[in-house]
């Protein structure tokens, strides 16, 4: 009898092995599918070498049939791996500019987002554009709606309003989230030895700062990794991290050693919002 049970769950463990093992696989096949589609440029597939896709939204916990939010998705770089990765399953709120807004930049940037949402209907059939223009409109998506908010080089646009008023965004994700959903950030990273101004006008930011801004409108620090980090960036360039690439601010000027450095180094960050006891 004993070696019967010993059958029976050795069994049940192979068995598991294999489901795992499968779902492992199809993960795989699905991403390979994502990054290597013709829906996306050559241009934009050159820069996953900077920014990691898969590997980043693999830490941040994203997965097909999420509901998430990509905060000031711009020019759609990320929209276009979220939303297939989503799946049919899924939901993808992309917050963009309001479309009424006073600023032409914003409105032209809205409205380019618009056109290539609605040029492949099939694709981004699980994208629902909204709304998130600090420090005023927060129209993302219901309150205690979404599984993941995800941000991309953004946080230094936000303190261009301050401290509260970066703390503000941060609390407008909180409120989008399920208690235990996802915040996940990415931005540039400013070495703790150099000084970040009050506007971080460099576009470079102290990883600690970000950590406490968070934490102040409620998110808990889960992990960090050095998925995105660039070691050749030193981050004091004279136009700051737009001397990079794709920017090169400079244009001709140094640009062979600014393509040398690549794109900045970036902190990964992954919130979360506290479940209710």
């Amino acid at each position: 009898m004993k070696d019967e049970v010993k059958t029976e769950v050795k069994t049940e463990i192979v068995k598991s092995s294999n489901t795992e093992t499968t779902e492992s696989s199809e993960i795989e096949s699905l991403w390979n599918s994502i990054l290597n589609s013709e829906h996306r440029s050559d241009k934009n597939k050159q820069r996953d070498q900077y920014r990691h896709p898969q590997e980043t939204l693999s830490f941040f916990g994203i997965e097909p049939g999420m509901t998430v939010v990509e905060i000031a998705p711009g020019g759609g770089w990320y929209t276009e791996i979220l939303s297939p990765l989503l799946g049919k399953e899924g939901k993808l709120y992309a917050a963009h500019y309001d479309p009424s807004s006073t600023v032409e930049y914003y409105r032209n940037s809205r409205e380019k987002f618009s056109n290539k949402i609605a040029s492949d209907a099939d694709l981004y059939a699980n994208v629902e554009i909204t709304i998130f223009q600090p420090p005023e409109l927060f129209d993302m998506a219901a309150e205690n709606s979404a599984d993941a908010v995800v941000t991309f080089r953004n946080v230094h646009n936000w303190l261009r309003g301050g401290r509260e008023a970066t703390v503000d965004s941060f609390k407008a994700m909180y409120d989008v989230l399920k208690p235990g959903g996802v915040l996940g950030v990415v931005e540039h990273r400013l070495p703790k030895d150099m000084k970040q101004d009050e506007k971080a006008s460099s576009g470079y930011m102290h990883q600690d700062f970000v950590i406490s801004v968070a934490q102040e409108a409620g998110f808990k620090l889960v992990a960090t990794s050095e998925i995105n980090a660039n070691p050749k960036d030193t981050a004091d360039h004279p136009k700051g991290v737009w001397s990079l690439p794709p920017g090169l601010r400079l244009g001709d000027e140094d640009r062979e050693k600014y393509m040398s450095i690549g794109e900045s180094d970036r902190m990964t960050l992954k919130f979360v919002k506290p479940a209710k006891e």
